[in-house]
């Protein structure tokens, strides 16, 4: 028996008892697992992702809002960057301090296009301070996928409270289903047989983070 069988029998043995014409919103799921560990206050949470990206070697940056141009623009010019992608939703303030080569994100933009930028901005949908997750759904301030997957550096920037919440279950309340979600914990990484890592495989290699508290 092929894996495929293997697997698609079990889920068969699993449904045997289900009604053929039952659809998962007729049946109320028991959720008796915790939301999130422990009682955090924004602030406490917000410092609990902070570790955590750092910890998955995420540069991490924490600003206000009337200060996040300046600080985009800074994070830029320290990288030599000649150009960044911008989702065609990204605010326009955001990029307001530098005079860099824009690059949209359009249709006809290819992965061998993309592979010519040098950095990109974007917002994200929702964080995990528990998991030191960033996710991202193509909203129009994050674009597509692949603008986040080629360019060898990822600006982040993440609205601190409001995007940042404790745990995998919280998020995912806020996320839509129907949208292609990039989960990131960090700058892309693996590892070979003999655990040497080595980044920017699967993504950026830089993955900068900043918090930025709205004023």
């Amino acid at each position: 028996m092929s894996s495929r069988a293997l697997v698609m029998a079990r889920i068969r043995r699993a449904l045997a008892d289900v009604p053929r014409a039952e659809t998962p919103s007729e049946v109320a799921v028991e959720r008796t697992y915790a939301r999130h560990h422990g009682d955090r206050t924004p602030a406490d949470s917000a410092d609990l992702l902070a570790e955590n990206l750092a910890d998955y070697r995420a540069v991490v940056h924490r600003t206000h809002a009337t200060a996040l141009p300046a600080l985009i623009a800074r994070l830029l010019t320290a990288r030599d960057a000649t150009s960044v992608a911008v989702p065609p939703g990204l605010p326009a303030d955001w990029l307001s301090a530098t005079d860099i080569h824009r690059v949209p994100d359009t249709a006809d933009l290819t992965p061998h296009d993309l592979d010519t930028v040098s950095s990109v901005v974007t917002g994200c949908a929702v964080a995990i301070a528990e998991t030191g997750t960033v996710i991202l759904d193509a909203s129009p301030d994050q674009g597509r996928r692949r603008i986040t997957l080629v360019p060898d550096h990822h600006i982040c920037v993440i609205r601190v409270p409001a995007q940042v919440v404790d745990s995998v279950p919280e998020a995912l309340e806020r996320l839509t289903p129907a949208r292609p979600h990039t989960w990131i914990s960090g700058p892309s990484a693996t590892s070979d047989i003999e655990l040497d890592r080595v980044e920017g495989v699967h993504g950026p290699r830089t993955l900068e983070v900043v918090l930025v508290t709205e004023d």
